[in-house]
């Protein structure tokens, strides 16, 4: 199968447009010129890329990963333009992350940061999801790397390998009020106290989850939350205790005015790189992968 590029051109701004009229309009040619062209993008991928919804047009599942790539061309193709132009001393290495949501902000840029260290620049793409969808899209080559704070489960149907990024210790916080209450006595001083908790999908709630029954304790949950920011600022305005890795303990406090009530190391949360290859290719994975952050 050879692929016509000019199709692809063609299939690029039409679904970047939402419709055949307006893409005729910005490539100046008729609108059967268009239709035949997609037609036989088409017939050459033995795919159907677009449907029509109401007056506009909408990719199909196929189309999602055919665009996916025109996108990634094209935008190579003006990134090539503008060296040309501009003569930069280096093109910027293009690194596609996928994040779990549930990852403190703090962490991820400890994980990232050895790739932004590489003699060559690098240009990093970062987007924030569930870790489901982040591995779909990885298995469709969306992502160079998701990061991610468990491996990569059984269930999911992707030849994929996990790497083992660091690991820490969880830290408990609240406000200096709460924790000067609940400190003493830590861990036990935990029971019944109000608790801001990581949501079940986590791996953090998990562990946590395990540690709290193994002790008996039973906090009473005040709320649960997907994103770990959102939660360190409901425990700043004294709502309940909440959970952070202790490797970012002292920004959380800096950044949050809030107090440690205590830590544990036997509650581990651990960091991964998840990659559809074993051996690294990409450079700025392999600075990820390879730097020693934290234990």
């Amino acid at each position: 199968m050879n692929l016509n590029y000019h199709h692809l051109h063609y299939f690029w701004v039409v679904a970047r447009k939402g419709s055949i009229v307006a893409a005729a309009a910005e490539l100046r040619v008729s609108q059967p010129t268009i239709s035949l062209q997609l037609k036989e993008l088409e017939r050459s991928l033995d795919r159907k890329l677009l449907e029509r919804s109401g007056r506009s047009l909408t990719l199909t599942a196929a189309g999602h990963v055919v665009y996916s790539y025109a996108k990634e061309i094209f935008s190579l193709g003006q990134a090539l333009v503008d060296a040309v132009e501009h003569q930069p001393a280096e093109r910027a290495l293009r690194l596609s992350v996928g994040i779990v949501d549930a990852l403190p902000k703090s962490v991820v840029y400890r994980l990232l940061a050895p790739a932004l260290r590489l003699p060559q620049p690098v240009r990093l793409i970062c987007r924030e999801d569930k870790g489901e969808r982040l591995l779909e899209d990885l298995a469709a080559r969306r992502f160079d790397v998701v990061l991610s704070d468990s491996p990569m489960g059984t269930a999911m149907q992707l030849r994929g390998y996990h790497h083992l990024l660091g690991e820490s210790g969880v830290t408990f916080f609240a406000t200096e009020a709460l924790a000067e209450r609940y400190r003493r006595g830590f861990p036990r001083s935990l029971d019944g106290a109000p608790m801001l908790l990581p949501t079940e999908h986590t791996a953090m709630r998990r562990s946590l989850n395990l540690w709290f029954e193994s002790l008996r304790i039973h906090p009473v949950v005040v709320a649960e939350f997907d994103d770990g920011a959102t939660m360190a600022s409901f425990g700043r305005a004294g709502v309940g205790v909440f959970p952070a890795p202790s490797v970012v303990a002292e920004e959380v406090c800096h950044e949050h005015a809030v107090a440690v009530v205590g830590r544990s190391d036997k509650l581990r949360e651990r960091f991964y790189a998840i990659t559809t290859e074993a051996q690294l290719q990409h450079p700025g994975v392999a600075a990820i992968q390879q730097a020693e952050l934290f234990s």
